[in-house]
This record gives C-alpha cells, sequence and structure tokens, in this order.
C-alpha cells in the first residue's frame, strides 16, 4: 500500500517498472528472523518473476525455510532541475518462491532471463543449456501483490 496517493502507479506501470528494472532486490527471512536482501537479474513472464542462481548458498537456505519474499525494482531516477528532489519510478512485490524443478519450466525461464539481459548472445543459448541446465537453478516467484510509486516530470 503507499502512503502518498499522489504518488501511486497503476498496476500496469508498477509492471512496467519491474519489466525495465535493470536488477531487482530479492527480500528473504534468515531462520533467525532477521532480514537478508540481495539484487538479482529477474524477467517476468505474466504473473510470474524468474530468476536463476547456484544451487545453494544463502537465500537459497532463506527460500527453503520460508517461501514468502518481497521484491523492489528501481526504473528511472533522476534529479528534478533546480531542486533537491529526484524524479524516481519503483515498484514493490510480495509473492511466494518456489524452485522451479520441470525441464521445460526451466529452460522457458532461462530463454526469457537471456532475451532480457543478453539478446545478443542468444545463438549461443542452446549450447549453454546443454552445459549448464543441470548445474543451475531456477527459481520463480508468484505475484501476490504489486504496487508502484513514482514522481514522474509533468
Amino acid at each position: 500500500m503507499v502512503r502518498r496517493k499522489d504518488r501511486e502507479l497503476p498496476k500496469e506501470a508498477a509492471l512496467d517498472v519491474i519489466d525495465k528494472s535493470v536488477y531487482s532486490v530479492l527480500a528473504t527471512v534468515n531462520s533467525d528472523g532477521s532480514p537478508y536482501c540481495i539484487p538479482l537479474s529477474m524477467a517476468r513472464d505474466g504473473a510470474l518473476l524468474y530468476f536463476h542462481c547456484a544451487k545453494e548458498g544463502h537465500k537459497i537456505d532463506n527460500l527453503a525455510n520460508e517461501s514468502r519474499v518481497c521484491i523492489t525494482s528501481v526504473g528511472d531516477v533522476r534529479a528534478v532541475p533546480g531542486e533537491f528532489s529526484l524524479f524516481y519510478e519503483s515498484a514493490v512485490v510480495k509473492g511466494r518462491a518456489a524452485e522451479v524443478t520441470g525441464r521445460e519450466e526451466k529452460i522457458h525461464a532461462l530463454d526469457i532471463i537471456s532475451r532480457r539481459y543478453t539478446p545478443g548472445n542468444m545463438a549461443n543459448f542452446d549450447d549453454a543449456i546443454e552445459k549448464l541446465l543441470d548445474r543451475t537453478a531456477v527459481w520463480k516467484i508468484a505475484i501476490e501483490e504489486v504496487s508502484g510509486k513514482g514522481r514522474r516530470p509533468a
């Protein structure tokens, strides 16, 4: 929920912020209840966000313990000329994370991530899948809530 209603973005605009964000920050909870967050390269497919990572590590331990997550994405940010203020846009997603275990969905997720971040290297995609698919974890986050906030130039 956005406190400043005059800065609230419509749902589609918030999703657009996610789609153009260079990276998003995933927040999880450690087993002792303390927070942990990490920047990730994510790609959205409808109501799902996908990311890839190693098969083990701190975030994987946290996700195995608690599937609820929060993701923040930031879009365009720049100074307002002549003011001590910023034009900005951001989106916050709440959802649940689950590991992708099916081969076809995993390849699909890696395809959309690769097309988003490395479109010029797609000729090598099939070879990379052949070599790395079994060593790569893929996770999806089902978007349960999304909100956006921004101050954009008039």
